[in-house]
């Protein structure tokens, strides 16, 4: 028997741009697991027992190694509903530091609510269960976040880093299509999403 696939043979082909390629990394910055993407490609920073000022910078350090050479990097905001969460402040933290060194290095980068990315992949913030009209979790709707990802893209998130790799996949894909490079056909209930984001306002020199 086949295994199923989440891939959808139907799903809309990548728009194939003439001219180079601008390189854009989504950023999905967390404290335990952080999803890296660049068009056709998503990994993920794992930081084990690091703890503290150590962790930060661990994870600082590998993701530059993805995003020296950007031109666009596109991080996920806070999610401001869990303000009380632990570890919020040393996640804050991360994030700055993460821009920061884009400041830096020279590199746009835009902001990207977590409401927004799920509004650019599945077309609403809020999902309800449609048999029983209940809420869908957090951890459901980023089941649907990278359903919507792994088929729209043809990409395979698997493994327990899946979420994590779509949602900065995702955050990519966003910035391409800010670009003018948009990866696949996206309806407009979907890429209304990109005009809630705070773009960078320097030139991009790659942007069309």
């Amino acid at each position: 028997m086949t295994a199923p696939t989440l891939f959808d043979a139907e799903a809309p082909a990548a728009v194939v741009a003439a001219g180079p390629q601008p390189i854009v990394i989504g950023l999905d910055m967390a404290l335990g697991t952080s999803g890296i993407a660049g068009p056709g490609w998503a990994d993920a920073i794992r930081t084990g027992h690091l703890r503290g000022e150590a962790r930060l910078q661990h994870i600082v350090d590998t993701a530059a190694t993805f995003y020296r050479s950007a031109d666009l990097a596109v991080i996920e905001g806070a999610a401001f509903s869990h303000a009380k969460q632990v570890g919020h402040d040393e996640l804050s933290g991360l994030r700055w530091m993460i821009r920061c060194d884009l400041r830096r290095r020279g590199i746009p980068f835009a902001v990207v609510t977590p409401d927004s990315r799920t509004i650019y992949a599945t077309g609403r913030a809020r999902w309800k269960d449609e048999e029983t009209g209940t809420k869908l979790t957090p951890k459901q709707v980023k089941g649907k976040v990278r359903d919507e990802a792994s088929r729209r893209y043809q990409q395979d998130f698997s493994g327990a880093t899946r979420y994590d790799e779509a949602d900065a996949y995702v955050l990519m894909a966003m910035g391409m299509d800010w670009l003018g490079y948009p990866l696949a056909d996206v309806p407009a209930t979907h890429a209304r999403a990109l005009k809630g984001v705070a773009w960078p306002t320097q030139t991009v020199a790659v942007a069309r």
